[in-house]
């Protein structure tokens, strides 16, 4: 598994359809065009030049609108990867980014890392882990 690290990657990504969704993440995907069959040779050169190969890519998106802590950022993003790790096999190969689309209530988790959020994190990015198939997604345009 590698990592998102480009704006234009995770553009490709986000252009993909939603995989799955919970009541505060999302995954988003797009498959990557294989290397031996491109589907149009402009299409294939930029997906090349943003993923260096067919792999599963992963992103996670932590706005500052929904965490407005950097700590509850930071844990949210090593649960993202941390749980991605784990569940790598649930995922197919392609540019695939977990978005943070609502914020974990305050009144709840007072402490910006505590343990009751991490595994508040950590239970809801199984759920939305588990529930995406192993089809590849449907290529997205690819923005240059």
């Amino acid at each position: 598994m590698q990592r998102l690290k480009t704006r234009p990657q995770y553009q490709a990504a986000l252009g993909g359809r939603i995989l799955s969704k919970t009541a505060h993440f999302a995954l988003h995907g797009c498959a990557l065009p294989p290397a031996a069959n491109p589907p149009r040779v402009d299409e294939a050169k930029r997906a090349q030049a943003l993923f260096s190969s067919v792999d599963i890519w992963l992103g996670a998106m932590v706005p500052k609108r929904w965490a407005r802590r950097a700590a509850t950022r930071n844990l949210i993003k090593r649960q993202i990867y941390a749980i991605s790790a784990e569940r790598a096999h649930a995922l197919a190969q392609g540019a695939h980014v977990v978005r943070l689309r609502s914020a974990f209530p305050r009144t709840e988790y007072p402490s910006a890392a505590s343990d009751a959020l991490k595994d508040a994190v950590r239970q809801e990015l199984l759920q939305l882990l588990a529930a995406p198939q192993r089809v590849a997604p449907a290529p997205a345009e690819v923005i240059a």
